[in-house]
C-alpha cells in the first residue's frame, strides 16, 4: 500500500472502506535503525500503558519505520503480530526524523496524541505527568529539560545559543532546551495536518498554533544504546530549516550586510583617490586585492542567504508528497492488517 502525503483515516485490506475509529490515546514513536534500542523501548512504554488505569486499554503505540538499513522493521513486525495495540508504519524509504514523525501524526487516530523518539533520553515513564496537566486543560504539555545527562559540553552550549537565538530571530516564542516529546491534543494535530510545508520543524510549528501550552521539566537520560541520529552535520541542516522556517531576519540581515560593505567600498575609494593626489602613492595588486576579496566575500555571503530561501520556495513548489507509505501493520480487527 503507498500512501503519500497526508492520511487521515485507514483502510482495510480487501477494500477501501474508510474508519475512523478514534481512541484515547495515540503514542507516536519514529524509528531509524533503533533495533539495540527498541525492544527494551517498547517494554518500558507498554508497561507504563498497561499500568495505567485511565487508559482503560484505549491506546495504540504507532512505530514508524524511517528507511532503517537494519532489524528495526522486523522487530516492530514482530511486536504488532503479538501485541493489538501496536501499528507499525514502514516508510518507503529514509524521509528524516520531521517527516517521519509527520507520517506517525497523520495515522494517529487518538484523541491525544503522546510524541516520543525510541532511544530512551525522554522516559516514557513521565507519560501520566504528561496526562495530568492535559486533564487540567493543557492542549500542549511539552517536556521542558533542566538536565542533559550524558551529553558534551559542546552539545549542551550549541543547543542553548540554538534557541536563543531562534526565538531572538523569530516572532513567536519557541521553549528553550526543549525537543518533540510532548503531548498534545487532536485539536493541534488538526492544524498542524493543515500546514503541509516541507521543510518542517513540527516544535517551531506547535508553538506557531499556540492555545494552551505548558511545560513540564525532567531530566534528559542518555542514550541507552546504539548512535546518535543527528551528528553534527544534520544538526546544522536542522537549524538552517528552522531559522529559515520562522524567520526573514537572514533576508534583512543580508541587507544589512550589503549595506555595510557599501559603505566599507565608499571608503576604501576615497582613500584610494586621496593616496593617489595627495599622498603621490604608486597604485599596487596588494590594496586592489584587499578591496576586491572584501566585496566579493560580502557579495557571495547575501547571495547564499537568499539562495536558501530560493532553494525552500523551489522544494515547495514541486508539492511532492511528504512521505510514501509502504505498508502498515497492525492486528486489531478495525485496523490495517497486511
Amino acid at each position: 500500500m503507498e500512501i503519500g502525503g497526508y492520511m487521515k483515516i485507514r483502510t482495510t485490506k480487501d477494500s477501501d472502506q474508510m474508519i475512523d475509529d478514534s481512541i484515547r490515546l495515540s503514542i507516536v514513536v519514529p524509528c531509524y535503525n533503533e533495533e539495540k534500542v527498541l525492544s527494551e523501548f517498547y517494554q518500558r512504554l507498554s508497561k507504563v500503558c498497561s499500568d495505567q488505569v485511565f487508559l482503560n486499554e484505549d491506546y495504540e503505540i504507532i512505530f514508524i519505520n524511517d528507511g532503517s538499513t537494519d532489524l528495526t522493521w522486523e522487530i516492530i513486525y514482530k511486536i504488532c503480530k503479538e501485541n493489538k495495540h501496536v501499528v507499525g508504519v514502514n516508510l518507503s524509504r529514509n524521509f528524516g526524523h520531521q517527516l517521519a514523525l509527520t507520517a506517525g501524526l497523520d495515522v494517529a487516530c487518538g484523541e491525544r496524541i503522546f510524541i516520543i523518539d525510541a532511544d530512551l533520553q525522554d522516559p516514557p515513564e513521565l507519560l501520566p505527568e504528561f496526562m495530568k496537566l492535559m486533564d487540567e486543560g493543557a492542549d500542549v504539555v511539552y517536556g521542558k529539560r533542566e538536565h542533559r545527562v550524558g551529553e558534551t559540553f559542546f552539545k549542551k552550549k550549541s543547543a542553548s545559543i540554538f534557541y536563543r537565538l531562534l526565538n531572538k530571530m523569530a516572532k513567536i516564542d519557541i521553549p528553550l532546551d526543549t525537543g518533540d516529546f510532548r503531548l498534545i491534543t487532536k485539536r493541534v494535530k488538526d492544524k498542524l495536518h493543515s500546514m503541509p510545508e516541507n521543510q518542517r520543524f513540527l516544535r517551531g510549528m506547535i508553538s506557531w498554533i499556540g492555545f494552551n501550552q505548558v511545560p513540564l521539566n525532567y531530566t534528559r537520560q542518555p542514550r541507552f544504546a546504539g548512535e546518535t541520529k543527528y551528528p553534527l552535520s544534520k544538526m546544522v541542516a536542522f537549524s538552517i530549516d528552522a531559522i529559515t522556517g520562522f524567520s526573514v531576519s537572514p533576508i534583512r540581515i543580508s541587507v544589512y550586510f550589503s549595506l555595510l560593505f557599501s559603505i566599507i567600498a565608499i571608503l576604501l575609494m576615497i582613500y584610494v583617490i586621496f593616496s593617489w593626489t595627495v599622498l603621490n602613492a604608486v597604485p599596487g595588486w596588494a590594496s586592489l586585492g584587499v578591496i576586491l576579496t572584501l566585496l566579493g566575500a560580502g557579495q557571495f555571503l547575501v547571495m547564499a542567504i537568499i539562495g536558501e530561501y530560493i532553494s525552500r520556495i523551489y522544494i515547495e513548489a514541486k508539492r511532492r508528497p511528504l512521505y510514501i507509505i509502504k505498508e502498515i501493520i497492525a492486528m486489531e480487527n478495525k485496523r490495517t492488517v497486511k
